[in-house]
């Protein structure tokens, strides 16, 4: 039984893979066709999409207003200590490393 969920695992993997280039290859067809047509009528030039500087300067300029915030309204986050690691653990490790690498 289990040789055969094995069998479909694999199957559903290969399913996903295939599917998986079919449609990059379908999405970067498309891609490259409004691509083209950007270019075409000009939707590339960065500017096209931006206001003019003036109605850029007017925004900047009211965004520059400091914000002020009260310090004594911040939440004080506690210092936490950091937890020691568990030595024997790591002895357990580092011995079964040395004794792979021995091997």
């Amino acid at each position: 039984m289990l040789r055969l969920t094995q069998i479909i695992r694999n199957l559903f993997l290969r399913i996903e893979g295939l599917f998986g280039i079919l449609f990059q290859s379908i999405s970067n067809f498309f891609g490259n066709l409004f691509g083209f047509f950007g270019k075409l009528f000009g939707f590339s030039q960065s500017g096209y999409f931006l206001e003019s500087d003036g109605a850029q300067d007017v925004k900047q300029a009211s965004a520059k207003q400091p914000i002020e915030t009260n310090r004594d309204n911040i939440a004080k986050i506690p210092a936490t200590n950091r937890r020691r690691s568990n030595a024997k653990l790591d002895d357990y490790y580092l011995n079964m490393a040395r004794d792979v690498k021995k091997n």
